[in-house]
């Protein structure tokens, strides 16, 4: 390990008495290609495990702490915490790519900043709590360490919704109007085209976005516009 495991052992107030669990949170398939004798497999079956506790623990979250809310809205909001940026955000705050096992070839390509990387980590991670110390401390940690602030900022802000949804409802709320999306251009062959959109309120462009559809070039336009109208 780049760094000592009881130094994140401190860092997340808890010690484990299976290490070589805990070591085999930070092995990347990629060392293994390197190590063939290497005693412990990859992550990628605590990263499974983690992922499944994750959703529950943010289902019963969700669940009891905002009653109001719809299915729909939940599935939403789900989708925003867990979310790759999400988790690689927790991971880094914790410092977890500095104790990854990576290939040579990782290391140099940035392997320990990657995001899907990191985000594969901290699930490995939250397997590995809840193996060792239960459904409990698993989701405490992931209360702490992921949802903190950052949850109830996605809800009240609405982050959840898409681009087009939040611009749609800013655009009621303040010009009583509907966004319109307008083609700009398509460009490239049939089976490799971009687009690119412009979103308009009354007749004012607001914003522009590109794409390989045109659903993704009017989120990116969406996006946009809120980048300016905030």
């Amino acid at each position: 390990m780049t760094q000592s495991l009881g130094n994140l052992q401190e860092r997340i107030q808890l010690t484990f008495k299976n290490t070589s669990l805990l070591e085999n949170v930070f092995v990347h398939r990629s060392y293994l290609n390197e190590n063939k004798t290497f005693e412990l497999t990859s992550n990628e079956k605590l990263e499974f495990l983690g992922d499944s506790v994750l959703s529950l623990v943010t289902s019963i979250h969700l669940f009891k702490a905002y009653s109001d809310l719809q299915e729909g809205d939940y599935t939403d909001i789900k989708a925003s915490i867990v979310r790759t940026e999400s988790l690689a955000e927790a991971a880094s705050a914790l410092d977890l790519g500095s104790y990854l096992l990576l290939s040579h070839g990782e290391q140099k390509g940035n392997g320990r900043t990657k995001a899907n990387l990191l985000a594969d980590t901290f699930e490995a991670l939250i397997a590995a709590i809840f193996l060792e110390f239960g459904f409990d401390k698993a989701s405490s940690f992931i209360h702490t360490n992921l949802f903190n602030n950052r949850l109830d900022s996605i809800i009240s802000s609405k982050l959840y919704l898409s681009p087009k949804s939040r611009l749609q409802e800013r655009a009621q709320a303040i010009h009583k109007e509907l966004p319109e999306y307008k083609l700009l251009e398509s460009t490239g062959p049939e089976h490799d085209k971009q687009f690119k959109v412009a979103v308009l309120v009354k007749n004012i462009k607001l914003g522009e976005g590109e794409g390989s559809s045109k659903k993704q070039a009017e989120e990116q336009a969406a996006q946009n516009a809120l980048d300016v109208l905030m």
